[in-house]
Parts: C-alpha cells; structure tokens; sequence
C-alpha cells in the first residue's frame, strides 16, 4: 500500500519538507546565477558602462573641489595628470605642468631647496608625506599651497608613482602670520614697560642672565649703569603725578638716545633705569654715563624744587665685571647691588654725579671714581 503524507512518519515528513526546501533554495541559487550569467557580453557592457560613467563622476567630484589632484609617473617624472582648477588659482594651464622640473621652478627660491629635497628623500623612502611652499603665479606673485603626498609601490616594493592634492593655504597662513605677530606683540608688552617703553625689571633680568653668561664664554667685561632721577618725589608733589609721567618718558627717551645698538635700556622701578652695556670696559661705560647726563642736562626739564639750575638732572652708579671665577664669587644679583650702591653714594654726595666701581681690573681689585 504506498505510504500517504498521513502514514508516514513525523520524522520522514520532516526530512522530505526540509529535502524540498533545500531542493528549492538550490533552484533558487542557480537561477540567480543563471540570470547574473545569462547574456554575459550585454552583463560586460553594463559594467564597463557603469565604470566608465563611475570615473566621470569620480572625475567631476574631484574637478569641483578646492583641493588639485595630480599624479607624477615615477620613471619618467612627468606629470599623467593635474586638476583644471590650478589654472584658476596660479594662471598656469594644466598643459603647462609636463615635469617636476615645472613643479620645482615654480616654487618661491627661499623653499625650493628644502622642500625638493624632502619630498624627493621621502618618496624615495616610499613614505607619505606633506609640504608647505610658495608656489609661483603666472603674473609673479605668491600663493602658500600644502601638497599631500602618496607613494604609490610597485609589487617589488619600488616607488611606481605619486598621487597628491594641492590646497591653497593662503588664508590659513595670513592668519597665522596674524596670530604670530600678535603673540610676539603680547611678548613685547610683557617685557616692556608701559608707561616710557623700555624693558621692564622682568626683561632686565633676563638680558642680564643672558650677557652675563655671554660674558663667562667670551671673557669680555660687562658693564652696568643704573640711574635715579633727582628729587623727583619733590617733582612730583610740585608738578603733580601726569606731569611726573612725562618726566619719566622724557627722560627714559634721552637714555634710548644714548644707547647703543646691543645695549639694553630698562626701566627698574619708580624713577629708576638701568643700561646694560656688553662688551664695554670700564672708561667707556662711566663716558656713557657722562654723555647720558649731558643729554638730560640738554632737555632741559624744568623742575623748580631742584638746585641744580632749576632742571631735572640724575645720578650714576656704574660698574664693570668680568664675569668669570675670577669675579670672587660674584653672581648678577651681587653685582646689581654693588652698584646700587655706588648709585646712592651718588645721591648722598650731592646728586647729580657719576661713581664708577671697577671689578674688572687686575685681580678684581676696585676703584672708585668720581664725576662732576
């Protein structure tokens, strides 16, 4: 008796339900594949058609960007491709860009050296790479550009060729620029005294740090002149504190005169300044000193509660040093106070003087002068 779909076993029905299924995904897979493989030249055609348009739009997308692409034959270093859009930004045509001989010649002359030799050195390590040049527009001016580089590797690890974009970084640059020139601008702020311009106590102690270690090298001697106004707080009651202000300008701009190119002007404190005179002997530091009250002397600032002429005048206190082991033991911050201290025995003989204490001769040994 043949076997119904009733009679049979639940386990037979089972097998046969899952036979079939796995029947029917088998028809289903070769009809699939049949249909994929059914006309296969029309499915060829389809596909080249689909690349071909593929590599139009991949083409557009590129061409409408900021960024230019292009790419160097690494035999030949010729170019097989740069973007339309380097026309618009340097004038140069793309058919004008044939070798990297175009790409380095037409670089700024202060990077056209050292950015060839890096991108040569790591192409030919096969490593990717980016540089930041000028390049040159064809009507002789400047724009920044970063190029992004990859190397492209042959199967034998060789370099097969170079795919790069090109970014126009001017903006980025000019903002840069911008920003450096504000940070050095808040830099000089920090170092400079507000109300007369010359350095600050912070910006004296950092050039005497640094001319002093100048002077342990070199064995030259530094010198020191520090300078206090005369009875200025009895100018300042008189005369009354803005008019003490213009003072000080006027006279810390009687002192930037005297200076010379190396010298360091600073404002100490109060109606203080010190001159920092590297490389200067001790007669020629005290003939700064001189030829700075000379010029004081010349401006001719009225100060009614002065002796000395009705004018505004100050005092001296120079020193000289070599700063080497034969200084016995002197740092700057001993050296500052000696002459401090010559400073106020310049105030406590009478104002308006010069002492002059010299640690730079034979042995260290000092001596005083003194100037009318």
């Amino acid at each position: 008796m043949p076997l119904t779909w009733r009679d049979a076993p639940l386990g037979a029905i089972d097998n046969h339900e899952a036979t079939m299924k796995n029947i029917d995904d088998t028809q289903d897979m070769l009809g699939a594949a049949f249909l994929r493989h059914d006309d296969a030249s029309a499915s060829m055609r389809a596909e080249g058609e689909r690349l071909e348009h593929d590599s139009a739009v991949y083409r557009t997308l590129l061409e409408s960007t900021k960024a230019i692409p292009w790419k160097i034959d690494w035999a030949t270093m010729a170019f097989t491709y740069i973007g339309p859009q380097i026309e618009a930004l340097l004038g140069w045509a793309p058919s004008s860009w044939k070798t990297v001989n175009d790409w380095a010649e037409r670089m700024h002359p202060d990077d056209r050296q050292k950015v060839v030799e890096f991108c040569v050195a790591q192409s030919q390590a096969g490593t990717d790479h980016e540089a930041d040049y000028r390049a040159l527009t064809k009507d002789g001016g400047y724009v920044w550009l970063r190029d992004v580089v990859h190397v492209v590797r042959t199967p034998d690890g060789g370099v097969d060729s170079l795919i790069g974009f090109m970014f126009d970084i001017s903006e980025r640059k000019r903002t840069e620029e911008k920003l450096a020139r504000l940070q050095k601008e808040l830099e000089d702020l920090s170092f400079k005294d507000g109300l007369t311009g010359a350095g600050n106590r912070r910006m004296f102690d950092a050039v005497m740090q640094r001319e002093w270690a100048a002077g342990q090298e070199s064995g030259k001697p530094l010198s020191l002149i520090m300078i206090d106004i005369d009875f200025f707080k009895a100018y300042n009651d008189y005369y009354g504190h803005l008019q003490g202000d213009e003072c000080l300008k006027r006279v810390a701009g009687v002192l930037a005169q005297a200076a010379r190119s190396g010298d360091f002007l600073g404002r100490f404190g109060g109606e203080e300044f010190v001159l920092v005179l590297p490389d200067t002997d001790a007669d020629m530091a005290v003939k700064m000193a001189e030829r700075c009250r000379d010029l004081i002397d010349a401006e001719a600032i009225a100060h009614v509660r002065s002796p000395h002429q009705q004018r505004v005048t100050a005092s001296f206190g120079v020193g000289t040093i070599v700063p080497t082991d034969l200084s016995g033991g002197m740092d700057t911050t001993a050296f500052i106070n000696l002459i401090d201290a010559q400073l106020y025995q310049a105030k406590d003989n009478g104002r308006n003087r010069i002492v002059a204490v010299d640690r730079a001769g034979l042995g260290g040994e000092a001596f005083r002068t003194h100037s009318r």
